[in-house]
């Protein structure tokens, strides 16, 4: 009876403790990462985020940017901070995916981000300014065929997926192209409305943005782009080209999976939000509502389906 009433009363005192341990998540600022510059479709998400993230957790969130390598500077910082849940980072796929497969040493490996949640996606489209002489996604392959990599192409990053949707459609199209990459979408946008480059690769809600000085020659997407209906997809001219960014968060490795709950709630509440996915839909963006485990299933596909593809580029 004794010994019952022992485990009795330790299993009342564990359980209050066990709750005050997650309600002292979080009790100090968050800082959340953006490994891109600012005025890309990270920050501005970031941005969106930020007051209903500490509206939602109790605390403040401040946004830092870590640019480089196409995100890669950024996730090798994450991945050596602590892993108590104040250090956050956005991750973009396939980004994370393609840098360690590419550089061989990106200072970081795939699996050891920690996914809390995937919220956003942006498809890819080919562009050019509305006073090009390429009327059509034939025009331009006609004039590539001709003039071997004079079609100079913007696009953010090196082993990015607007780099990689460049390599595969050349291969496609049996064209030459040249890639000028640029350190995230925000500066890959201005060096293609200066008319620095010919084309852009470039994610939706930035070719939305500025519809009114561009033409959109293909999206790389299974349907049309709701926003841009009558732009045809790659697939529609013979070309399977799937190409989407897709943004969330992550942790560094190890970070407690309860730590990982309270913020994946967070997330997911923001990415739920009506307002939230209206204003996304008008913007350009895809809404996602992946939670942790969706996620880091997601990544691990992503891996099997892009080590392939890096390694054919490489050769």
């Amino acid at each position: 009876m004794k010994n019952f009433i022992t485990l009795a009363a330790l299993l009342c005192i564990s359980i209050p403790f066990a709750t005050v341990a997650l309600a002292d998540f979080p009790e100090k600022p968050i800082t959340y990462q953006i490994p891109f510059g600012p005025g890309g479709q990270s920050d501005l998400e970031a941005r969106r985020q930020q007051p209903l993230l500490e509206e939602s957790l109790g605390v403040k969130v401040i946004v830092q940017y870590k640019p480089g390598g196409g995100g890669s500077i950024g996730w090798a910082t994450l991945i050596k901070k602590k892993p108590n849940g104040y250090f956050i980072s956005g991750i973009n796929i396939p980004h994370i995916v393609l840098q360690p497969l590419a550089r061989g040493n990106a200072g970081y490996e795939t699996d050891q981000l920690k996914p809390i949640a995937l919220f956003q996606a942006t498809p890819i489209g080919l562009a050019v300014l509305k006073d090009s002489p390429h009327k059509n996604l034939e025009d331009l392959i006609e004039y590539a065929k001709k003039n071997p990599a004079a079609v100079i192409c913007g696009g953010s990053g090196t082993w990015s997926g607007h780099h990689i949707a460049h390599l595969q459609f050349s291969q496609m199209a049996d064209i030459n192209m040249t890639y000028i990459p640029s350190k995230g979408a925000a500066k890959s946008v201005a060096a293609f409305l200066g008319g620095h480059v010919k084309a852009i690769w470039g994610n939706s809600n930035d070719l939305v943005q500025h519809a009114d000085k561009i033409r959109v020659l293909a999206f790389g997407t299974k349907a049309p782009f709701a926003n841009m209906p009558d732009v045809p997809t790659f697939e529609s001219k013979g070309y399977p080209l799937y190409a989407s960014i897709d943004r969330g968060a992550g942790a560094p490795p190890d970070t407690p999976d309860d730590r990982i709950k309270i913020l994946e709630q967070a997330f997911l509440k923001i990415a739920s939000n009506p307002d939230v996915v209206q204003q996304m839909r008008k913007d350009g963006f895809v809404p996602l509502t992946m939670g942790a485990e969706a996620s880091r299933i997601y990544i691990i596909e992503k891996i099997k389906e892009w080590a392939p593809v890096v390694k054919e580029f490489k050769k």
